[in-house]
């Protein structure tokens, strides 16, 4: 199973009697679900029931949802009132006209109003009987699509957030290999610091001096540090394992990622472990910028 991203576009389509309709859904990432809903007048109810379904089936992000709808047919269609043109017929048949005014023509009677009309077949989209399972079915075929977009797009993002949790433990086991962790580099660091904390004075009292070598070596040890990124490197691995809706608690692990970073920036007292802690600073607010995009 595959993490899911937030981002996402799905289309359904399709044409019902004398209708041809569309869902259309576009979602973008967000703390929370929430789905906003736009319907042709008379079907505003299907749009909610739509809403619904897309609640129950997405965990995270924000989302369009849009419903068009309109006639398939391009050209309208003519109805000729017989009634009307009956009617007329009648009536010029019994005017007793002069020889001189030339009786009434077929297309001269089918030119008055009323005679011919727009056949509009007027049944309402709300209210024809085919045209609401159709959409209703349309729905559940467009949720399907659209959580298969944003599968794809999470494992195209799950990819880029390996490869960056791969440079994290990288840059850890570089910090854990760096020189200055070693023990010379430290007790000749720890001598040089104690020489000019007691310079000038005749004795140095060795209780003293043993109890500032511990404070000073114990402000500059990131074992703790080290060890809990390695931690939070393999629990995120184990979300991207999982799968499923994972993008609060990678969020999660992200902050504390940061949070272990700038101790680690703040202990360093060697220019290489600077360097490699701001490294991983930069490598971090990439992966938490990434995970924004999970569900």
């Amino acid at each position: 199973m595959s993490i899911a991203s937030m981002t996402g576009f799905a289309r359904e389509a399709g044409v019902t009697g004398s209708y041809q309709w569309a869902w259309e859904i576009k979602t973008v990432n967000g703390r929370g679900l929430e789905i906003r809903v736009r319907t042709p007048t008379g079907l505003d109810g299907l749009g909610e029931e739509a809403r619904g379904l897309m609640l129950k089936g997405l965990s995270r992000g924000q989302g369009q949802l849009t419903l068009s709808v309109s006639k398939a047919t391009s050209a309208p269609r003519l109805r000729v009132n017989t009634d009307i043109l009956r009617s007329l017929i009648d009536a010029v048949a019994t005017l007793d006209l002069p020889a001189s005014v030339r009786p009434a023509s077929l297309d001269g009677l089918l030119a008055i109003r009323g005679v011919v009309e727009l056949d509009e077949e007027a049944i309402e989209p709300g209210q024809d009987p085919d045209l609401a399972p159709a959409l209703k079915g349309g729905v559940a075929s467009l949720l399907a699509a659209l959580k298969e977009a944003r599968l794809r797009e999470g494992q195209a993002l799950a990819t880029v957030l390996r490869q960056q949790l791969a440079l994290v433990a990288s840059l850890v086991d570089d910090a854990e290999a760096s020189p200055s962790r070693q023990p010379e580099a430290i007790r000749a660091r720890l001598e040089s610091q104690i020489s000019q904390l007691f310079a000038g004075q005749a004795t140095l009292d060795p209780d003293r001096l043993h109890q500032e070598a511990v404070l000073i070596a114990g402000r500059a040890d990131i074992r703790e540090e080290l060890d809990r990124l390695r931690a939070h490197v393999e629990a995120a691995i184990g979300l991207l394992d999982e799968g499923g809706p994972a993008g609060r608690r990678l969020d999660f692990l992200a902050q504390e990622f940061g949070r272990e970073a700038n101790t680690l920036c703040a202990k360093a007292n060697d220019v290489s472990l600077s360097r490699i802690g701001l490294e991983l600073k930069a490598v971090i607010e990439q992966f938490r910028e990434q995970v924004q995009n999970v569900e």
